[in-house]
């Protein structure tokens, strides 16, 4: 696999495996009747699911540092989100020059490189390791949000719950959904609901095995709820691995900015490729 290919993973798709696998289709449950082993277990799923934060801005400072292979690369930044809209990475070069942005919205990914003044706007069925992977904007903001999600799904419902299975041990308690060749887990605690870790598992005979495991560590109070603020992202395909930590500084709700890039008729519009080669020359 090429390094460009890698990097698609490390910093266009930072947080999943989004990998060369079959599109993901909504996942349908039959009803079946309810035991007192699945109402537990339902109880546990709400728990973490009602863990989630009630703000609608979150807003922080950013150290950033992808690793793959030889490759090592460290950068500050800024990251803003807003909820059910955009999802925003700043990244800084010496500190104080944006270098790169990567803008998540409900209907597209920008992806913009400062230095040269390039930009790629693409919707999400146009990325092919986006749409194959079967995850939107709404899993994407599950992730980065610390939160529960179901892949084809705005929003998890009460009515959903009953799709995912738990089996605990103390106070970890493992939450799992599997569909075809997708496997999702979460690790959270049975005491208080928090979400510990996230790992999304494909499988395929012919296409082999992509593993993401995103941790969740440093907790600090958030509104009225807790909100990590260190996140180890791993991922593996084949033989090859992509380490990411985003450390979050100065976490608040600041509203006051926009939610939107405007871009200027200054860029020129490129491929992907083209602004991955040029980012891991700074």
């Amino acid at each position: 696999m090429k390094i460009n290919s890698i990097l698609k993973v490390a910093i266009v798709a930072i947080p999943f495996a989004f990998t060369s696998c079959k599109s993901t289709k909504n996942i349908e449950t039959a009803p079946k009747p309810m035991t007192q082993e699945m109402l537990n277990s339902q109880a546990l799923v709400k728990r973490v699911k009602d863990n989630s934060q009630e703000t609608k801005f979150i807003t922080s400072k950013l150290k950033f540092r992808v690793q793959i292979g030889s490759q090592d690369i460290s950068l500050t930044g800024n990251l803003k989100m807003k909820r059910d809209d955009v999802i925003r990475l700043q990244l800084m070069a010496f500190g104080f020059v944006e270098a790169a942005r990567l803008e998540f919205t409900k209907d597209y990914v920008l992806v913009m490189d400062r230095i040269n003044k390039q930009y790629l706007r693409a919707p999400y069925e146009q990325i092919e390791f986006l749409r194959n992977s079967g995850l939107n904007f709404y899993s994407l903001q599950a992730l980065f949000w610390n939160e529960l999600f179901q892949p084809g799904q705005n929003e998890l419902t009460d009515e959903l719950l009953s799709s995912f299975e738990t089996v605990t041990n103390g106070d970890d308690v493992i939450i799992s959904l599997a569909k075809e060749n997708m496997t999702y887990k979460w690790l959270a605690n049975q005491s208080d609901g928090r979400l510990r870790m996230a790992n999304i598992l494909y499988k395929h005979r012919i296409h082999g095995t992509s593993q993401l495991n995103w941790d969740y560590a440093a907790f600090k109070p958030m509104s009225q709820k807790q909100f990590p603020t260190e996140s180890k992202i791993v991922f593996t395909t084949g033989n090859k691995e992509v380490k990411i930590d985003m450390n979050l500084n100065y976490l608040g709700s600041d509203p006051e900015w926009e939610t939107r890039t405007s871009i200027s008729n200054k860029y020129k519009e490129v491929t992907l490729d083209d602004i991955l080669r040029r980012f891991m020359a700074l």
